[in-house]
């Protein structure tokens, strides 16, 4: 089996070294070289031709984001953003997914003994997704070997009954791999009145607060990152905090965001089932779902329980998705009746949320 050939950019050493390190522990991934700067990197992607670069965002001589702009330009390839957990990385790297970047991934420290695994384990599934992300995709890719995974279910239990709360609408959006910009397209083209959004994206707790202040510098929409009891309200777009799974729930008045710090879920907080599921159990037919890309099925069941609840749904198509994970899981389930390109996703929320009763059937 051919196996992905990676090109590790970093000024630092021991960055360069811990990466290879944890990248070859995959049989199916091959180190074929490392650069400490962009310079070097320019040629020996002419000499090594790689499958995917791992790029840092800091580098002396040329910075990563300059370095990725021209690349794009010129050489479009897979390239995984490694960035620091800080605010200044977040937003240098939301920036790097703006321009082409396929994914991120934190920085490894020299502390690595106690999450080495799980560090490395997390690296390896971001760069072989990314290698399939190339015009002509890799069959032959599989994602790693892991621990059993819970389910909604160590969050919140699955009501036995659907939500009938009525009312006006609420729209909930999943997203992981390639949905910071998936979700910026959407958001973009909402209206300052558009129904409230939940918004549940994959994404490090230090990069949620900077991806929402992004998400409301470029929407009509106020877009904010979701706090505990906060009112949920027409016009504004919520945003999971990344340490947390986001709900939505009835106080005996209002819907309110509850924020929940229990177990990741499909190895994921915030996971998308969650928010999927609060809303089957509150608002019901009265919620809109769309899951966008993603790698993994994380939120396809969810989906899949708010269209039994009587919720509208559907899903990113394949030609736009970065990585079709997630909305192709929950197509494959029968979760929605609906597939499109992200650029038509926003008028169709807002039809639907007008009339939600009239969605397209599946063929």
């Amino acid at each position: 089996m051919e196996r992905v050939r990676v090109l590790v950019v970093d000024d630092s050493a021991l960055v360069r070294k811990l990466m290879s390190t944890m990248l070859t522990c995959d049989p199916e991934i091959e180190v074929v070289g490392t650069a400490p700067d962009p310079f070097i990197a320019r040629e020996k992607i002419k000499q090594l031709n790689p499958d995917v670069l791992t790029l840092d965002v800091e580098m002396p001589r040329m910075d990563g984001l300059t370095f990725l702009e021209n690349l794009m330009r010129l050489r479009p390839m897979p390239v995984v953003m490694v960035s620091t957990l800080t605010t200044a990385g977040a937003d240098v790297t939301l920036r790097a997914l703006e321009l082409g970047a396929v994914d991120f991934y934190a920085k490894p420290n020299a502390d690595l003994a106690a999450s080495f695994g799980d560090s490395a384990q997390e690296l390896c599934a971001k760069v072989k997704h990314a290698a399939l992300t190339r015009p002509k995709a890799r069959t032959t890719v599989r994602p790693l070997e892991v621990a059993p995974r819970l389910t909604a279910d160590a969050v919140l239990p699955r009501s036995q009954a659907p939500g009938s709360r009525g009312g006006s609408p609420i729209i909930a959006i999943g997203a992981s791999t390639g949905g910071t910009e998936a979700v910026r397209v959407v958001l973009e083209m909402m209206p300052p009145d558009a129904p409230p959004i939940l918004v549940t994206q994959h994404i490090p707790a230090a990069f949620s607060g900077p991806f929402a202040a992004r998400m409301d510098r470029c929407s009509a929409m106020r877009v904010c990152e979701a706090s505990d009891g906060q009112p949920i309200q027409q016009g504004t777009a919520y945003i999971a905090p990344g340490s947390h799974h986001l709900l939505a729930m009835w106080d005996g008045a209002k819907f309110v965001c509850r924020l929940h710090d229990g177990p990741p879920v499909n190895r994921h907080r915030p996971s998308v089932d969650v928010l999927f599921r609060s809303l089957a159990a509150t608002a019901g037919a009265s919620t809109i779902g769309a899951l966008l890309t993603g790698m993994g099925d994380d939120g396809a069941r969810g989906l899949l329980e708010l269209r039994q609840a009587g919720a509208p749904t559907l899903v990113q198509d394949e030609a736009s998705s970065v990585v079709w994970g997630m909305p192709g899981a929950a197509w494959k389930l029968g979760a929605a009746p609906e597939m499109l390109p992200i650029d038509h996703i926003a008028d169709r929320l807002l039809a639907l949320a007008h009339h939600p009763h009239h969605g397209a059937k599946r063929a």
